[in-house]
């Protein structure tokens, strides 16, 4: 049974085949994995999508949200697709850093100035190579977030002060907080709020979004907009 994933880089992951499915007088059922919180745009939308599905099909389709990695955390969230833990999965591929070398190229720092930027570059390239290293799932779709940049408890307002940071980050960025002087620290999303309230890290990489959306406003001061170092 082939498996579906929205893959991010984020990217989206969803399997299944359903012949003959609509002539089933119950409805077909899916879960879907997300390891964004139940509170966070990118979930809302999810269940926003979910409704929309469920409507045009009449209710012969109907999908469940597994919000805030309940069902498969962010880092196995790919293999729960491809092993059939879940039928649909919102992945990122750094979480999984080296399964998708081909795809992993797009997370360089490629000078992104927004999120429909780096969106649009990803589609045009999945499209144009078709990378097989996906061939066990089906890609739904794959979009990107916003410039992922400098956010920290103190200013970075120069390279030096960047210099033996504890930085939190993921999949390629830890190489790029390395040529920036940087410690890299690996750690999914949901852990970095504690991470940096505690002072176990003293920044991390990701879009501007994360300050309201993963709520790290309530615990970093400052962002550095060096979009030249940004990755997506």
């Amino acid at each position: 049974m082939k498996k579906f994933v929205f893959l991010s880089i984020a990217v989206l992951i969803l399997g299944f085949s359903i012949p003959g499915a609509f002539g089933q007088a119950k409805p077909v059922e899916f879960s879907y994995s997300i390891f964004f919180p139940a509170t966070h745009k990118h979930t809302i939308l999810a269940g926003e999508w979910a409704k929309e599905i469920e409507k045009r099909t009449g209710g012969k389709v109907k999908i469940t949200l597994f919000p805030g990695g309940t069902l498969t955390p962010a880092p196995t969230c790919y293999d729960g697709v491809a092993k059939g833990l879940s039928d649909i999965g919102m992945s990122v591929l750094a979480y999984t850093k080296g399964k998708f070398p081909l795809t992993e190229v797009i997370d360089l720092p490629l000078g992104y100035t927004s999120g429909i930027e780096a969106t649009a570059l990803v589609n045009r390239y999945y499209a144009k190579f078709k990378p097989k290293e996906f061939d066990e799932v089906k890609i739904l779709y794959l979009h990107a977030h916003g410039p992922g940049i400098l956010h920290t408890k103190k200013a970075v307002n120069k390279l030096e002060e960047l210099k033996g940071l504890r930085v939190r980050c993921t999949g390629t960025v830890t190489e790029i907080v390395k040529a920036l002087g940087g410690v890299p620290l690996s750690m999914p999303m949901g852990e970095t709020y504690d991470a940096l309230n505690r002072g176990m890290v003293e920044g991390s990489m990701a879009p501007i979004e994360s300050l309201e959306g993963w709520k790290w406003g309530e615990v970093v001061k400052f962002t550095t907009e060096s979009y030249g170092a940004a990755y997506s």
